[in-house]
Formats: structure tokens, sequence, C-alpha cells
């Protein structure tokens, strides 16, 4: 059957590309890691066939994500909720989050998780007031906002810059450490070294994403959450049956690990408490940026709102990511992790037992993967298969999204515009790799997954307040964003690079997280009162469009009214939503402490809000 006119050819010459390259990197991670393996053949089947069940799926696809880039990065615009949900749920778990999770809870307890629990309050923000606007702006990328609702030369600089920052710089940060997780997994697991875990992982993901779009990425992304769930799941279970742990309620009852089961932080130390709880609750959420949690929605969220087939779609998209990301997930990785200051109390430890390893990735978060060599042969090769499907699920979203600035608002945009869809698709796929390049470089130079989450919270500190507020008041101007990238990016290379080289105390990360917020927002909140406004016939066709709540457009646009109680009904939807799904996350952890009144006061409170969102979302999906 000959392709449509306009469209490309099933791309034989890719699909036979992928095969080759899988196969060699296959061969190659085997060979490497065979003197030091803990894998046997009967783990190695179930990694094989998971990964050729991975491929299968990603050429299913590559047809159709042929077709054009609005196939290969948007599927059509018709894709369901639960599908667009789940591959953001998938998309967040990488192999760096149970590490990442794993080295909060060695160095501050359970509660220092709120480093990261406290984004529920930006994604739910996102749900219901913010989903359905990007669904009606009809852009291609979040980045296409910016001429959507500014004007001006600072709109069409600020298209461009912030692609390559966002697309480039910040996409290329968290690919790494993802890949910084799969070199620790790798050498610990395979006796790999780290240069040849990169290059196996890079190789086979930029294939993988280059040949499928995102139709195969969404699509294998529901294969690759539940096998990564399970994973989890598994991993602790044998986790608590080590002999050493006792079970679980050996864990929860032993001297050195009840201190740090607690939920909240000790609010007599009042650094820590302020550090992992107060700064993050009261500031951070609608302060920084950060991939995953933006504050009103961006990146590859914004891209799975915009691929959705309708308003609701969108909406039902996102609630389900917050359900699952922060009420089903997290305590597998806990458990993990406070099983392992049994077995591993120390760094040395984690090194007496792994002396092969580069002494430079040896830091806390090493602790996840030295976990899992006590799973049983079959089941270990299922865990490292759901670490790769987690480690697969992240880079091709990343791969994808990062490629669609690269092609739509800088390629098209400002070099070759005009050209036909076959171009452009290509253009894709060599961006693809190039991105997954860069990425496997810096990879090599980071040690730990809490390095680059500090870096990127630092980078975006002040910058979020705009993106929640540029949808409703008609003040916020180009100008606006374009000096507070300026400045959190300056504040953050100051603090990085110049404090301590200038012989300066340098201040904690939570007060450099503050002083940027606070010198940020300043200044383009002075920046946004001092320069002229967008246009007014601008600012009215994005109003028409996109339809916000009126309050904040009515000195500028003919406003129509909005629907009676929608700002209400979004503003209850969004407490009780972050009510439902934290008092789940706690009643679980209550459950698993053994504290049964405890967990039943907090179920039933999940149960009553939970009841009284579901009556209150047909007032808010319009």
């Amino acid at each position: 059957m000959r392709a449509a006119p306009g469209t490309l050819s099933p791309d034989p010459w890719l699909a036979g590309a992928s095969v080759v390259v899988v196969a060699v990197a296959a061969l190659v991670a085997v060979a490497v890691a065979a003197p030091a393996m803990h894998l046997n053949g009967l783990d190695w089947t179930v990694l094989a066939a998971y990964g050729a069940l991975a491929l299968a799926v990603g050429l299913v696809f590559a047809r159709r994500a042929g077709a054009g880039t609005g196939q290969f990065f948007l599927a059509g615009r018709n894709l369901p909720w639960w599908l667009l949900g789940t591959s953001m749920v998938a998309t967040t778990f990488s192999t760096d989050t149970p590490n990442l999770v794993t080295d909060l809870v060695r160095n501050g307890g359970v509660s220092g998780n709120w480093m990261w629990w406290a984004f529920l309050i930006t994604g739910m923000c996102t749900t219901f007031f913010y989903a359905k606007l990007w669904r009606r702006s009809g852009v291609f990328t979040d980045i296409g906002f910016y001429e959507l609702r500014y004007s001006g030369r600072a709109a069409v600089f600020l298209r461009g810059f912030r692609a390559l920052y966002l697309g480039v710089f910040f996409n290329v940060m968290i690919m790494a450490a993802v890949l910084l997780a799969g070199i620790k997994i790798g050498g610990v697991l395979l006796g790999a070294d780290k240069y040849t875990t990169v290059l196996v992982a890079a190789a086979v993901t930029a294939v993988y994403s280059a040949t499928s779009g995102l139709w195969g990425v969404v699509v294998t992304d529901l294969m690759l959450f539940v096998i990564a769930m399970a994973g989890s799941v598994a991993a602790a279970w044998y986790a608590l049956a080590h002999p050493a742990v006792g079970g679980l309620s050996g864990l929860v009852s032993n001297p050195d690990i009840a201190a740090r089961l607690a939920l909240l932080p000790d609010f007599a130390d009042w650094e820590t408490a302020a550090t992992v709880f107060l700064i993050p609750i009261a500031v951070q959420w609608w302060s920084t940026w950060y991939p995953g949690a933006e504050p009103g929605g961006g990146g590859y969220a914004a891209q799975r709102m915009l691929a959705a087939r309708s308003e609701r779609d969108s909406m039902g998209a996102t609630l389900w990511f917050n359900i699952a990301h922060y009420a089903l997930r997290p305590w597998p990785w806990i458990l993990v992790a406070l099983a392992s200051l049994v077995v591993y109390p120390t760094l040395d430890s984690i090194a007496q037992a792994f002396p092969h390893l580069d002494p430079s990735i040896i830091r806390h978060d090493l602790a996840y993967p030295a976990m899992l060599v006590f799973l049983p042969h079959g089941l270990l090769g299922l865990v490292v298969a759901s670490l790769a499907a987690a480690l697969m699920s992240t880079i091709s979203t990343h791969l994808n999204w990062g490629a669609s600035y690269i092609v739509d608002d800088v390629y098209r945009r400002f070099v070759r515009p005009g050209r036909n869809e076959a171009h452009y698709v290509l253009v894709a796929r060599l961006s693809t790799i190039a991105l997954v390049a860069l990425a496997a470089v810096v990879a090599l130079w980071l040690e730990n997954a809490m390095q680059a989450f500090q870096i990127l919270l630092q980078i975006g500190a002040g910058t979020g307040l705009i993106f929640l507020l540029r949808w409703f008041w008609w003040r916020i101007n180009a100008w606006s964003e374009i000096s507070a990238m300026v400045i959190s990016f300056a504040v953050a290379v100051w603090f990085q690079f110049g404090h301590a080289a200038v012989g300066l105390t340098l201040p904690s990360a939570a007060a450099q997280l503050l002083l940027g917020v606070g010198l940020t927002t300043t200044v383009w909140f002075g920046v946004t009162m001092a320069t002229r406004p967008t246009e007014t016939a601008v600012l009215q066709s994005f109003y028409d469009r996109v339809r916000p709540f009126a309050r904040g457009w009515r000195r500028v646009v003919v406003t129509q009214a909005d629907e009676p109680g929608s700002a209400t009904a979004a503003l209850l939807a969004w407490m009780l939503g972050c009510a439902a799904v934290y008092a789940a996350l706690f009643g679980t952890g209550m459950a698993l402490y053994g504290r049964g009144l405890e967990a039943a006061a907090f179920g039933g409170a999940a149960l009553l809000a939970g009841y009284g969102l579901f009556r209150l979302l047909p007032r808010t999906t319009g």
C-alpha cells in the first residue's frame, strides 16, 4: 500500500537500524558485564523479552510517526486521558527517581520527601486551572504560547531562545540525571563501567525514540508503567525479606530506623524543617520551574495536554497523573530506602560490598540498586527490565519533547520555514540523536541525583509565578519572562561558581532558593510595570481563543461572562484533590507502620475528599 501524498514511507532503513543497534548494544553489554554481573541466563532471558517487546511496539508506530510532525510530536491530538496520564506517570518514574528518594530518606528520613511531595500542589493547580486552557490554545508546543500571548520582537526572541534553553540545556540535564542512575544500576547489577552503560542506554533509546514518535512513546509507556510498578513492589518485598531487616515489623521497630519514619520533620530542628517542609510548601511549589512540575504546566506535561482529544481528556490526564504519581508509587521506594539503612548503614559499607565500582559514583543514591542484588533470579531480571523501562520511558519522552522545540520553535520558525513534512521529521530524528549524545556527556560529569535536582531548582527559582499569572493577568509581557529567566540563571551561576570563589561562605540550598526567588520576582515585577504591555489586538485574540477567567482582562479586552461559579469550583477542586491524595499517601504509610487508627482516619479523609471531588468534577470540566 502506497503512502498518502505528503507522508513518509515506513522508513525500512530506520527499522533495520533499530534492530541492528539493539542487537549490537545487547551483545556489548553482555560481553562487558559478564565477568561481574549478578544476572544469570534466566534474568537475561526476561530482560531480552522485555527489550524485544518494547522494540516491537516502537516499530509498529514507525509509519504513523513518519506521517508528519503532527503525528510525530502530538499523535494527531487524538489521545485519551488514561493513556496520556499513564504516559506522564511512566515518564516521571525514571531510573533516577527511586535513587533520588533513597538519597532523601537516607539523609533526612521519610519526611525528606516533602521536597518533591510539595509539587502535588502545583500538579493539582495545573489540573483544574490550566489543563483546559492548554488544550484550547491549540499551539504545537508550549513554547509556541509565546507568540500567541505576547507581541513584538521580544516575543519572537523569547520563543527561539527559550526553545533552546529548555529543549537543550534543561532537557539535557534531566536526561543526564536519568543516565547517571543507569550508570549506577549498571555498575551494581551488571558490573559494567559507566562508559559502556551510557553508550548502550543512549544508543538503544535514541534509535527507539527517533523511530516511533509520540504514538510509540505513549503506547509503550503503558506497558512500561505496569512493568516498572511490578518491579518496584518486588524490590520492596525482597528488601524487607532480608535477614538483617526482619520483615516490615522488624524494620519499623528497629531503633535506628524508627527516628526516620516521621512523615513531618522535627520542628525543633528549625533549619531542617524549613528546608524540607516549610519552604517547599510555602514557596517552592509556585515559584520554581521544574520539569514535570511546572507551575501552570509546561514541557512534556503540556505536550500531553496538547495531544489530548478534548479538554476533558486534558484535565483527566493530569488528574490521573497526580493521583498515581503521589499516592500509588512512593512507598515501595521508601521501604527499600529504609531497609538499605539496615543493610548498608554507611557509604563505606556500600563501597566494601561493591569494590569494583568507580568511587566517584558511590553516594547514598547508590543504595537503591545495591538492594536489588538480593532478588532471586528471574525476578531480578524483571526488576532490571523495570528499571530499563523507566529509563526508556523518561529518555524517550524528553527526546521527543526536546526535538519538538528544536524543530517547530527554532528550525521551522527561524531556519527553514515552508519545507515539507518529510524534511521536518528527518530533522526531528537527527535532533533526537544529538540531544541524547549531549546528555551522555553530561551524565559522565554528574555524581548523584540530588546534584541535578538542586541545580535545576535553583536555575528555575522565581520564574514560576509568571507561568501562573500570564494566563490571568494581561499586564504580564514578554519582557517579564525574559528578565526572570536571565536573573534566575545569573543567580544560579553565581552560587554555583562565583560566591565561594570570592571568599564568601556559601548559603544553604534553602537560603539560595529563597534568595533566588526573592531577587528574581522583584526584578521581573519591576520590569513588567516599567515596560509596554502586549498589544491589545494580541491580548484580545489570546483571550478569545483560550477563554481564561475574565477578572484579570476586563481593562483591555471585550470580555465574556465566566460560567457561574467556575472559579470557585476550580479552587475547591484543587483543595479537595490535594487533600485526597495526601490523605491516601499518609494513610498508606500509617498502615505500613502498623498504626491502624491513624491509617483508618487518613483513609476516611481520602474517601470523603475523593467523593467531594467526584461530585464537583462536572462543574470543572466545562
